[in-house]
C-alpha cells in the first residue's frame, strides 16, 4: 500500500469544494490517509506493514441521513378551520378591567365567618323578618371586613358612612311591622353595603357600584370553594378536629339541655323562646336560606378583598354649546317657571276661602288637579339640569358664571313649585285623610327638594362629592322614614282628623300593620274595638319566635293585652264611613287617591 501511494503520481495541494465533499460523504467513499490527516511537523509517518490509523470520520451534513417515506397529503392531519373567521385575541371584558387584581386566598377568619352567616341565615330567616336580619348582618360584616384586611385595603371616611348607614337601615325591620318601609330598608342596606365595599363616588361609580354585588356572586363561590379545598387539603387534621368538636358540642348541649328543660317548666319556656323552631317540612327552604347566606357573604367578602372599581367607567361629556344656543331655552323655562309660580304664591299662602275664591273649586279638587302635575314637573327639571350641564358651554370663569346663574335661578324656582305641592298635598289630606301612598308621594317630593337644594350647594362648592351626597341623602331619606311608622302617622292623623271633623275610613285603617295600634287605641268605643278586632285576632294567630318579631309588633300586643277589646258583632257595619257634614261637601268629589 506504501509503495501504490509513493508511485502514484501527487495531486496538487488544493481545497475541495463543499459540494465535492457533500457529494463524497454522501457516496461513502473511503478519504485517503493522506488527506485525512497530512502530516505535519514533527509527527512520524506510520510504520511499514501497519494499517495507517483512520481519523475521527466526518459528521455528515444535516438533512441527510436514511429516506423517510413522505405521507400522502390526504393522510396528512388537516388544521382545524377557525369558525369565526377574522377574530384575533379577545380583549378583556369590563369587569376584568375594573376589577383589582385576585385577592389573596380565603382566610380561616372570612371561613368562619361565612359558615356562621349561613348557619344564622338558615335557623333564624325562616320565620319573617326582624332583629334577626342584623344578627345574620354582623358575621357577614365581618367576614367581609377581615377578607378586606388580609387585601391590604384601608378603612376611608366614605367607606365608614355607608357602613354604619347600611346598619342603621337594618334597624328598621327591628322596629316596624309595616312590610313596605321595610323593604325600602333592606333594598337600600344592601345599596349602602355594596358601596361600601366598592368605594365608588363617580356618576357611574354610585350608580353600578349600589349593584355591585351581583357581579361577585359567582367570582365570590368559586374563590371560596378553593380556599376550601386547598385548605382542607393542607390540614386535613385541624378540620376533623374542629368538626369533632362541634359535634361533641352539639351533643352535649342537645342532652343536657333536654333535662334540665324537663327539670323545669320555666327553663323549658325561656330554651323554647330562645332556640329556633326547625321542623323537617321546612327543611328544604331551610335549605336554601343556608345556600343564599353562604353565596351572600361570600360575595361580600370577595368584593371587599377585590373590589370593582366602577369609577373607572367614564362618560364623556356632551358637545359644548354657545353660550346664546344654551341659555335661550332656559332663560325661557326660567320665565315660564316665574309667571306660574307668581300665580300661585295667592292659593299658597292663602287658605280655604283663597282657594274656592280664586278657583271655584273645593281644597281636594284642587290638590287633586295639580299635584301630580308638579311632581312630574319637579322631575322633569332635575332632567333638564342635568342635560344642560352636559351641553353646557365650558370656555371659561365667563360661561361659568352663566351656567350657574342661569341653573341656580331654575332650581331655586323649582323649590317654589316643590312647596306648592307639598301645600296641595296639605289640603287633600285635610279633606280625605292619610293613606300609604299620600305620604309616599309627599315623601318623594320633599327628597327631591333636598337634592335641589345639593344642586345649588354644588353649584357654589364644586360638585366633586355631589353623586355621593344625592346617594346618602336618599339612605338618610329611607332611614327617617322607616323611623317615624308611616303606618303610626297615618292612625294617628286620622284618629285626629275624626276628632276635629267627625269623619273616619274605619275599613281602610284595619288593613294597616300593627305599627298602627297604638294610635287607634285612642279611638272611643265602639269605634275602637272595630278597628282592634281584626289586629288581635290576627296576633293571637301568630306565633313569630323573638327574632322575627318587631317592636312595633310586640307593642301591638302589650296595648292589646292591657285593655281588651269587646265584641261589637254587628254594630261594627256601617260605622267608619266617610262623611262630612260641611256644606261645601261633594259626595262625587271622593278620590281612593
Amino acid at each position: 500500500m506504501s509503495e501504490q501511494s509513493s508511485d502514484a503520481p501527487r495531486r496538487p495541494e488544493t481545497a475541495p469544494e463543499s459540494g465535492d465533499t457533500a457529494e463524497a460523504a454522501s457516496v461513502g467513499a473511503p478519504t485517503p490517509a493522506s488527506e485525512a490527516a497530512p502530516a505535519g511537523p514533527g509527527r512520524a509517518d506510520a510504520p511499514a506493514g501497519r494499517p495507517a490509523r483512520a481519523s475521527t470520520p466526518p459528521v455528515p451534513p444535516q438533512g441527510t441521513g436514511p429516506d423517510v417515506p413522505k405521507v400522502p397529503a390526504y393522510l396528512r392531519p388537516q388544521p382545524r378551520p377557525d369558525v369565526w373567521p377574522g377574530r384575533g385575541p379577545q380583549p378583556p371584558g369590563v369587569l376584568s378591567r375594573l376589577r383589582t387584581p385576585s385577592p389573596p386566598a380565603v382566610g380561616p377568619a372570612t371561613l368562619w365567618s361565612v359558615l356562621t352567616t349561613a348557619l344564622l341565615s338558615g335557623l333564624l330567616l325562616g320565620d319573617g323578618l326582624g332583629p334577626n336580619l342584623l344578627i345574620v348582618a354582623v358575621p357577614a360584616s365581618l367576614g367581609a371586613f377581615f377578607a378586606a384586611r388580609s387585601a391590604g385595603r384601608v378603612l376611608r371616611p366614605w367607606t365608614a358612612v355607608w357602613a354604619v348607614g347600611g346598619v342603621a337601615l337594618l334597624a328598621v325591620p327591628a322596629l316596624r311591622e309595616a312590610g313596605w318601609p321595610v323593604f325600602l330598608a333592606v333594598v337600600s342596606a344592601f345599596a349602602l353595603g355594596s358601596l361600601a365595599l366598592h368605594g365608588s363616588r363617580s356618576w357611574p361609580g354610585v350608580l353600578l357600584g349600589s349593584l355591585g354585588l351581583i357581579p361577585s356572586v359567582a367570582g365570590g363561590v368559586r374563590w371560596g370553594w378553593l380556599g376550601v379545598r386547598d385548605r382542607a387539603g393542607d390540614s386535613r387534621g385541624r378540620v376533623r378536629t374542629a368538626v369533632r368538636s362541634a359535634a361533641v358540642a352539639v351533643v352535649l348541649l342537645i342532652v343536657f339541655g333536654a333535662l334540665f328543660a324537663s327539670a323545669d317548666a320555666a327553663f323549658a319556656d325561656l330554651l323554647g323562646s330562645l332556640t329556633p323552631d326547625v321542623s323537617v317540612g321546612d327543611s328544604p327552604w331551610r335549605l336554601f336560606l343556608f345556600v343564599l347566606g353562604a353565596v351572600g357573604a361570600l360575595a361580600a367578602a370577595y368584593s371587599a378583598a377585590a373590589p370593582v372599581r366602577w369609577d373607572g367607567i367614564t362618560v364623556r361629556p356632551g358637545k359644548a354649546r354657545n353660550r346664546a344656543e344654551w341659555a335661550v331655552p332656559l332663560i325661557v323655562l326660567n320665565l315660564l317657571f316665574a309667571a306660574f309660580i307668581a300665580l300661585q304664591l295667592v292659593v299658597l299662602l292663602g287658605g280655604y276661602d283663597k282657594v274656592r275664591e280664586e278657583t271655584g273649586l273645593l281644597p281636594a279638587e284642587y290638590a287633586r288637579q295639580g299635584f301630580w302635575q308638579l311632581l312630574w314637573a319637579t322631575v322633569l327639571t332635575l332632567l333638564v339640569i342635568a342635560l344642560a350641564l352636559r351641553w353646557a358651554p365650558r370656555g371659561g370663569p365667563g360661561d361659568r358664571t352663566l351656567v350657574r346663574s342661569v341653573l341656580g335661578a331654575l332650581c331655586v324656582l323649582t323649590l317654589v313649585v316643590v312647596a306648592s305641592a307639598l301645600r296641595r298635598m296639605d289640603l287633600y289630606v285635610e279633606a280625605f285623610g292619610l293613606t300609604r301612598l299620600r305620604i309616599s308621594v309627599a315623601a318623594v317630593e320633599l327628597w327631591l327638594g333636598v337634592v335641589l337644594v345639593l344642586i345649588i350647594a354644588a353649584g357654589v362648592l364644586g360638585a366633586r362629592m355631589l353623586p355621593r351626597a344625592i346617594a346618602a341623602s336618599a339612605a338618610v331619606g329611607v332611614l327617617a322614614f322607616g323611623l317615624l311608622s308611616p303606618d303610626g302617622l297615618i292612625a294617628e292623623q286620622n284618629v285626629q282628623r275624626y276628632d276635629k271633623h267627625r269623619t273616619i275610613d274605619l275599613e281602610y285603617l284595619k288593613g294597616l300593620s300593627a305599627d298602627a295600634v297604638p294610635a287607634l287605641d285612642k279611638l272611643p268605643e265602639p269605634l275602637r274595638s272595630c278597628a282592634l278586632e281584626a289586629f288581635q285576632r290576627d296576633l293571637a294567630l301568630q306565633d313569630t319566635p323573638w327574632y322575627a318579631s318587631s317592636w312595633g309588633e310586640v307593642r301591638a300586643r302589650d296595648v292589646l293585652e292591657s285593655t281588651s277589646v269587646k265584641n261589637q258583632g254587628t254594630e261594627c257595619y256601617g260605622l267608619g264611613q266617610e262623611t262630612d257634614d260641611r256644606d261645601d261637601y261633594d259626595e262625587d268629589s271622593y278620590d281612593p287617591y
